[in-house]
């Protein structure tokens, strides 16, 4: 499916990361700042259940796919040119 490892950060890592990015290009902003600075990334898979109620913003809706994509790939091109 398309669940993605859990990230996690050290508290004081990430304020310092100065973090802007506030949709979908989050992990993305994250994980490259962290890099740069050469912290340590651990992915850690984490077991998940199908969602019991609601429906996903992004998932089976091509508009909204198209728009995470862009957004992503924007804040990806933006901090590593």
């Amino acid at each position: 499916s398309g669940l993605r490892p859990f990230h996690a950060i050290r508290a004081g890592t990430l304020r310092s990361l100065a973090m802007s990015e506030m949709t979908y290009g989050w992990t993305v902003e994250m994980i490259v700042k962290a890099a740069r600075r050469k912290c340590r990334i651990t992915e850690v898979q984490v077991r998940y259940r199908k969602r019991l109620s609601g429906q996903s913003k992004v998932s089976g809706n091509l508009t909204a796919s198209i728009k995470a994509a862009s957004r992503i790939l924007s804040v990806t091109l933006r901090h590593i040119v």
